[in-house]
């Protein structure tokens, strides 16, 4: 960063609360360009505006626009209601039941607007109307927040201070209200108030907490960090639907090594995929490189501009699991393919349950996971099949992976590479071959025939 930031940021301090109204960044003193900012953010903003509402570009917008990054996602602040905001734009729905805001879409973009959150512990005068907004369970955690407050109280409202900076298009100035900017400079990521009350109010905190230390390589401020380990166990009562959003965001932001290193060090991924935890816990060598060869191969992809889908990274995370299960059902008598079909089945049942997987995903995954036995067999038409079966290159890719963390032999994988590329004479040629080593293995050695002894005439 430059002196004159480092000099700015000196100056500000760490307090959570805003006793005296916002410090000010005025347009000459900071980074944030309009030039650098979605069209289709300030055309929200423009409009609010013109309806005599405040509107602000806010959070991860100008967190990375001050880190001198660019921003995939902006997202808007407004006094307005989330009623007041879709009736300003007919392009715009109102999503959410906890936590209600709207979004405004422009093509394939989409500008996520919310309304200024308040303090739930101000006084109402109306109990029936609060409890509409505002509810908690019994560890604290927030059931509906849609309690409306001004600038100043919805920065309070927000989850880390680095996530609660503001850039008003009217006088072209950043707003601070929490010390976000002095976390900046100094690369820590600090959690906005209490720590162990905000996380009770939604555990999911926890996760962003390890998802921006690991993506801007900051760290996490001590009191921040204190709870975690303590509370990670709340996130079994999150909602499985909303957890299946959460572990994108945390593996497929191209830091998904080290956001696992850091889920690790706090308990936190226990609670997401129990069943993965539990052979870890084995100390199962297989396992651990597997998962790592994995999420780095998936940061390698992300960070070439390559594709990711969900169904290979939930294979990756799942594939222990469903292996052990088809062992012990191997175990039992049940052939192969009937045995990985129901080791899938249990194993998604209860993983459903912590983190529900939509079936456009696990569909792909159980594939790509039968993929995997029947690139054993490579005679016959089989081979031919399975070339042409639409997810064999992710089934190889998966394969690769296995081989990496020892679990396979690396012959096999070289063997389907060299098929693939292949001319048809030359395939059917390779099947041959590998029809005779099947056959060899498969014919019974001639048994020798014993001598009868000779009886005495």
């Amino acid at each position: 960063m430059s002196g004159l930031w480092k000099k700015l940021t000196s100056k500000l301090g760490r307090s959570n609360q805003a006793p005296h109204g916002p410090t000010v960044i005025p347009r000459d003193e900071h980074c944030v360009s309009r030039r650098l900012i979605s069209d289709s953010a300030l055309k929200v903003i423009h409009r609010l505006n013109q309806a005599d509402h405040e509107a602000y570009l806010v959070g991860g917008g100008v967190r990375d626009l001050l880190l001198g990054g660019e921003p995939k996602d902006f997202d808007v602040a407004t006094d307005a209601t989330p009623e007041e905001v879709r009736a300003l734009f007919r392009n715009s729905r109102i999503i959410g039941r906890r936590f209600r805001i709207v979004h405004v879409r422009f093509g394939r973009e989409v500008i996520e607007v919310t309304t200024f959150r308040g303090n739930h512990d101000a006084p109402q005068t109306n109990s029936k109307a609060k409890a509409k907004h505002s509810a908690r369970n019994e560890s604290g955690m927030l059931l509906r927040d849609n309690v409306y407050g001004s600038m100043d109280e919805d920065a309070l409202r927000r989850d880390l201070s680095i996530n609660a900076l503001y850039y008003s298009s009217r006088d072209f100035a950043v707003y601070d209200f929490v010390g976000g900017l002095d976390d900046l400079n100094n690369r820590l990521v600090r959690i906005i108030g209490d720590p162990e009350t905000r996380y009770r109010e939604d555990p999911v905190r926890m996760l962003r907490v390890v998802r921006f230390a690991a993506k801007l390589d900051f760290d996490i401020e001590a009191n921040t960090e204190a709870p975690l380990s303590k509370l990670a166990p709340l996130l079994e009562d999150i909602a499985a639907a909303r957890m299946f959003d959460e572990v994108l965001k945390l593996f497929m932001n191209g830091r998904a090594l080290q956001t696992y290193a850091l889920m690790q060090r706090y308990g936190l991924f226990a609670p997401l995929f129990p069943a993965t935890q539990r052979l870890l816990d084995t100390q199962s060598p297989a396992t651990t490189e597997l998962i790592h060869q994995g999420l780095a191969n998936t940061d390698a992809r992300i960070q070439e501009g390559k594709p990711v889908t969900p169904a290979f990274l939930y294979a990756i995370l799942l594939w222990p699991v469903v292996k052990q299960l088809h062992q012990e059902l191997l175990d039992d008598g049940v052939p192969p393919i009937p045995a990985l079909h129901q080791a899938a089945e249990r194993c998604l049942h209860k993983q459903q349950q912590r983190v529900a997987i939509p079936k456009r995903f696990s569909l792909p995954m159980r594939d790509i996971w039968e993929l995997q036995l029947r690139f054993e067999k490579q005679s016959g038409k089989r081979a031919a099949q399975l070339v042409e079966n639409r997810y064999f290159r992710a089934g190889y890719d998966f394969l690769l992976l296995r081989e990496q963390a020892g679990e396979v032999e690396g012959q096999l994988s070289q063997w389907w590479q060299a098929f693939y590329e292949a001319q048809p004479d030359t395939r059917q040629g390779m099947q041959q071959h590998a029809q005779d080593d099947s056959d060899r293995e498969r014919r019974p050695r001639p048994r020798r025939r014993r001598r009868r002894p000779r009886k005495d005439t």
